[in-house]
């Protein structure tokens, strides 16, 4: 048994491998926000409003959701396939990570929480330079290019708890990403849609096709983790590293796109409701 999903050099197996760490790892993001829910709701003195409520049952569907999409690819088998077997797997585990795991996290924390958090552990000052567009893009894109690299990829994924810290960094880089969209502070989130769309489509759109060039049209396999790898059912190293490049650059369209589309319809919604009725005409 192993902690946590790293390289193996045994040929590709169906049959299941437990990895507790990862099952810790879900706990740890589920358990602790659970409990502080509960919490506040009993020592809130006022019950809920029927709205209230609702939107707070939504938030918590929402961390859940995300603490579900952060297990399926962190376990068995996609865990286990992006770590040692197929770059395109080491792909969608980064797609799930950051697009898919983190705004659901942001979407799914309270405000107070958030203050309390960051109150707790001295963070507000450093998350509110953070949360800047232009940081936190370059970070993404930053931690984006690092852990993409042939030395990053080859040295972290061959042990556990490299493969951990590469998972943790993904998760990590993806919620700050998304917090000039969603944070639930509003001081730390853009304010206007024009904003928030060319900063979504900069920041997750555009520098990211850069690798994902590279690894589309790469004339040789760039990392010896999966170009040694035991072949998973006779797809060679260079088919699947175009794979990869392909997830990359087109598997964050549909989110990207969609969420810029949401964005845009709420902001021509909104202006239509501010813009004072004309008269009508006698």
């Amino acid at each position: 048994m192993r902690f946590w999903c790293s390289a193996l050099e045994v040929p590709w197996s169906w049959s299941w491998r437990a990895y507790p760490g990862v099952w810790a790892a879900s706990l740890a993001i589920a358990v602790p926000y659970l409990v502080a829910r509960k919490r506040a709701r009993t020592m809130r003195p006022l019950p809920l409003e029927p709205a209230e409520s609702a939107a707070q049952r939504r938030q918590m569907w929402f961390f859940l959701a995300g603490v579900a999409a952060f297990w399926v690819a962190s376990d068995w088998p996609l865990g286990v396939l992006g770590a040692g077997y197929l770059a395109s797997a080491h792909m969608a585990q980064f797609m799930l990570y950051t697009l898919v795991a983190a705004p659901l996290l942001v979407l799914g924390i309270p405000e107070p929480m958030a203050r309390r958090i960051l109150a707790k552990l001295r963070l507000y000052r450093l998350m509110a330079r953070l949360t800047k567009p232009v940081a936190a893009g370059l970070v993404f894109n930053g931690c984006l290019v690092a852990t993409h690299s042939p030395w990053a990829v080859d040295t972290l994924r061959a042990n556990q708890f490299g493969s951990f810290v590469m998972d943790a960094v993904w998760l990590a880089s993806g919620v700050l990403v998304w917090l000039p969209i969603c944070s639930p502070l509003r001081e730390h989130r853009l304010q206007a849609y024009p904003g928030k769309m060319v900063y979504l489509f900069l920041a997750l759109g555009v520098v990211p096709a850069v690798p994902a060039g590279f690894l589309t049209f790469a004339g040789f396999p760039l990392y010896a983790t999966y170009e040694l790898a035991p072949r998973f059912y006779g797809l060679d190293a260079a088919t699947d590293q175009q794979m990869a490049g392909l997830i990359m650059k087109l598997g964050g369209i549909p989110i990207v796109w969609g969420t810029i589309i949401a964005m845009m319809m709420r902001w021509a919604d909104e202006s239509r409701k501010a813009t004072p009725a004309l008269p009508s005409p006698r």
